[in-house]
C-alpha cells in the first residue's frame, strides 16, 4: 500500500497491508494477553499512559512532521493536535481512578453492595485520518486504562502515524501484545468485523458507520459510532464585535481545511448584521496563506484525499447553478497536490447540497435569516446532530435556542471545540455513544453488581 503526500503527490513509503491471516494472529495475541493486562493495577496502568503522554511531548516535532507529510495539515496544526492529545490524556489519567475504581454503594452491618467495573475485553478501534491523535486517544487511551486490549486500525491515510503511536505505547510500557495495529484499507476493516471482538469503536462517515453497526449487531457487543456532521452556526444581531465574530467563526469553518467532524458547515446570520458579517468574513478568509503545509504561516494546506476535490467542486457548481453567489474561492488550485481554494458562498438555500450534505472541506454557505425562529427552523433541518453554535451577547437567549436543537454539543460564543471533561457524542446520523468525560471512561467497562453478606 502506498502512502502518498497530499501536498506533493509523491509516494512517501510503501507499507505491507495486513491479511485475514495476519489480523487473526494479532487478534489471538490480544486474546491471550488481555487477562494479564487486566491484572495490572489501575494505578500502574495510569502511570504507563502518563509515560506515553510524556513521550508524545518529547517527540512532538518528529511526530508532527510525519502527520503533516501523510495527512497534509499545516505543521503548526499538527503540533496543536499532538499537544491537544496530551491535554486529553491528562484529564483521562487524572480521573481514571475516580470513575473506574470499585464503588461501594451500601455498607452496613452484614452487607456490602458494590459496583466493579470490568473491562469489555478486546476492543476494535477503527479510527479516522483527520485527527488521528485526538480521535484515537478518545478511544484507545480509556480502553487501555480500563484493562482492555486494543486492535487499532488507523485510516489508510494516517498509517505512519498509527505505527508511531504503537511504538511509543510499547516504549511507555504497554505490552506489545496488548496493543496491535492493523494496517490497510477497507478489506482489513472487513476482517475486523468478522472477528469476535468485545466492542467496536468507529470514527468516520455515516455511511460506513451504519454499515459497521449493521454488520456487528448480531454479536450483541457494544458498538459506538462517532460520525459526521453538518454543524450549524447562528450569528444574532446583538453581537458586539462583528469583526471578531467573523474571524472566530471563519476559523471554526476552515481550521484543518474544514476536515473536522465538528467544523462549522453552514452559517445563518441575522439580516441586521448580515452585510457587515459577510464583508468581515470574506476579508478574514482572503487573508489566509494557502500553500505547502511545511511552510511557516500556511493556514490552508492540501486536502488529505484526492477524491474530495471532485465532491467539493460539484457542491460549488450545483450551488451556483441554483443561484448562489461566489464571494471568494470556488475551485481547485492548478498545481501539484490536492489544494482547493477556501470558498465562501452566499444567497444559498436548503435546496443546495452544500447546505444539506457534509462538505468536509474548505467550503461554507452563509444564509440570511429574519429572526431566531427562522434560524432555529433551518438549524433543525438536518439529518445530522453533532454540534450547534450561537453567537449572541445574551446567554439566556443562546441557551434557549440551543435547547431546541437535537445535537450532542451546544456552543455559546464559541465553536469547533472539544473538552475532555465533557462527553463527545452525536445524535441522529452523527452517531451514538460517548467518548471523553466520565461517560467516555465508562464506555469501555461493563459494571458488575456485588451483593456481599457476611
Amino acid at each position: 500500500m502506498q502512502i502518498i503526500n497530499p501536498a506533493t503527490e509523491e509516494v512517501i513509503k510503501d507499507v505491507t497491508e495486513d491479511t485475514q491471516e495476519s489480523v487473526t494472529r494479532k487478534f489471538e495475541l490480544l486474546q491471550t494477553n488481555q487477562p494479564v493486562w487486566q491484572k495490572v493495577s489501575l494505578g500502574e496502568r495510569v502511570n504507563v499512559i502518563r509515560t506515553f503522554s510524556d513521550l508524545l511531548g518529547k517527540n512532538v516535532e518528529h511526530l508532527a512532521s510525519i502527520l503533516t507529510a501523510e495527512v497534509g495539515k499545516p505543521l503548526r496544526q499538527s503540533r496543536n493536535e499532538i499537544n491537544g492529545g496530551i491535554a486529553r490524556i491528562k484529564w483521562l489519567t487524572d480521573n481514571a481512578e475516580k470513575y473506574l475504581a470499585d464503588e461501594t454503594m451500601t455498607l452496613q452491618e452484614g452487607l456490602e453492595e458494590k459496583i466493579v467495573y470490568e473491562p469489555l475485553g478486546i476492543i476494535s478501534n477503527i479510527s479516522a485520518w483527520n485527527y488521528p491523535y485526538l480521535v484515537g486517544i478518545n478511544v484507545f487511551v480509556p480502553a487501555l486504562l480500563a484493562g482492555n486490549a486494543v486492535m487499532y486500525k488507523p485510516s489508510e491515510y494516517a498509517t505512519l502515524t498509527g505505527m508511531e503511536i504503537q511504538k511509543l505505547l510499547v516504549e511507555a510500557g504497554i505490552p506489545e501484545n496488548v496493543f496491535q495495529v492493523s494496517v490497510g484499507k477497507a478489506s482489513v476493516g472487513e476482517c475486523l468485523l468478522d472477528l469476535p471482538f468485545d466492542g467496536y469503536f468507529f470514527t468516520g462517515s455515516y455511511k460506513t458507520g451504519k454499515y459497521i453497526y449493521e454488520r456487528v449487531a448480531p454479536k450483541m457487543v457494544p458498538c459506538q459510532c462517532e460520525l459526521g456532521g453538518k454543524d450549524p452556526l447562528y450569528v444574532a444581531e446583538d453581537v458586539r464585535d462583528i469583526k471578531a465574530v467573523a474571524a472566530g467563526t471563519a476559523d471554526g469553518a476552515f481550521y484543518n481545511n474544514g476536515q473536522s467532524c465538528c467544523a462549522v458547515e453552514r452559517i445563518y446570520v441575522h439580516e441586521k448584521v448580515y452585510d457587515d458579517y459577510i464583508n468581515e468574513f470574506a476579508k478574514e478568509v482572503q487573508s489566509w496563506k494557502v500553500g505547502p503545509p511545511t511552510e511557516e504561516g500556511t493556514y490552508i494546506g492540501p486536502l488529505s484525499r484526492k477524491d474530495q476535490l471532485d465532491l467539493l467542486q460539484q457542491q460549488v457548481k450545483e450551488a451556483l447553478q441554483k443561484g448562489a453567489t461566489l464571494v471568494t474561492g470556488g475551485t481547485r488550485l492548478n498545481q501539484q497536490g490536492y489544494f482547493f481554494e477556501p470558498t465562501v458562498l452566499t444567497n444559498v438555500n436548503h435546496q443546495m447540497t452544500v447546505m444539506k450534505e457534509e462538505s468536509f472541506g474548505p467550503v461554507i454557505g452563509i444564509m440570511k435569516v429574519r429572526n431566531d425562529e427562522e434560524a432555529i427552523q433551518l438549524m433543525q433541518d438536518s439529518e445530522y446532530g453533532l454540534t450547534a453554535s450561537v453567537y449572541s451577547s445574551d446567554k439566556a437567549r443562546a441557551e434557549k435556542i440551543l435547547q431546541q436543537l437535537n445535537t450532542g454539543s451546544g456552543y455559546w460564543n464559541c465553536c469547533d471545540r472539544v473538552s475532555p471533561a465533557l462527553p463527545w457524542s452525536g445524535r441522529k446520523h452523527s452517531g451514538f455513544g460517548a467518548t471523553l468525560s466520565h461517560a467516555g471512561l465508562r464506555a469501555f467497562v461493563k459494571p458488575k453488581a456485588f451483593h456481599l453478606r457476611g
